[in-house]
């Protein structure tokens, strides 16, 4: 029924939970697993007392702090990836810097994905929950056509 499923992972117990849903659903249709990772970037403060050379080398630091937090989440998805492997999944790794809703939304137009599963933070029940998913499960669920499993944390 599904041959591509995107896990938005966040590296919480959590994004583990949901993985957990994605390889059940996995194993039953023989899907693939795309794990991603969205490392929000480090805002910016404003910059305009600062001269071109030390604007430039603080942007450039910000940068550097991205790419070293992207690097150490690739390790953490490879850790998943192996979980996949374990239950005869095929898993892949996505890590991108950006905002969480846009990146998700971007994979999956581009990767043609058929489910969506990931961890949401509201516990509240029936409608209410619906009204106040968060803001990235919120705009996942109202943005894409394919369907969105949301799983509760407890």
């Amino acid at each position: 029924m599904y041959n591509t499923i995107l896990v938005p992972h966040a590296g919480t117990s959590a994004g583990d939970k949901a993985l957990k849903h994605a390889i059940h659903a996995a194993k039953s249709s023989s899907a693939k697993i795309i794990l991603l990772h969205v490392v929000e970037e480090i805002p910016r403060p404003p910059m305009f007392a600062l001269s071109t050379s030390e604007s430039m080398k603080l942007v450039k630091s910000f940068r550097n702090a991205n790419e070293d937090l992207k690097k150490g989440m690739i390790s953490e998805m490879e850790k998943r990836v192996k979980i996949c492997n374990e239950n005869n999944i095929k898993a892949s790794i996505t890590v991108t810097i950006g905002s969480a809703a846009d990146e998700i939304l971007k994979i999956i137009k581009k990767q043609k994905v058929d489910l969506v599963v990931m961890a949401k933070r509201r516990k509240l029940k029936g409608l209410k929950s619906l009204l106040t998913l968060g803001s990235v499960s919120r705009k996942i669920v109202e943005n894409t056509a394919c369907p969105v499993l949301l799983v509760d944390i407890e």
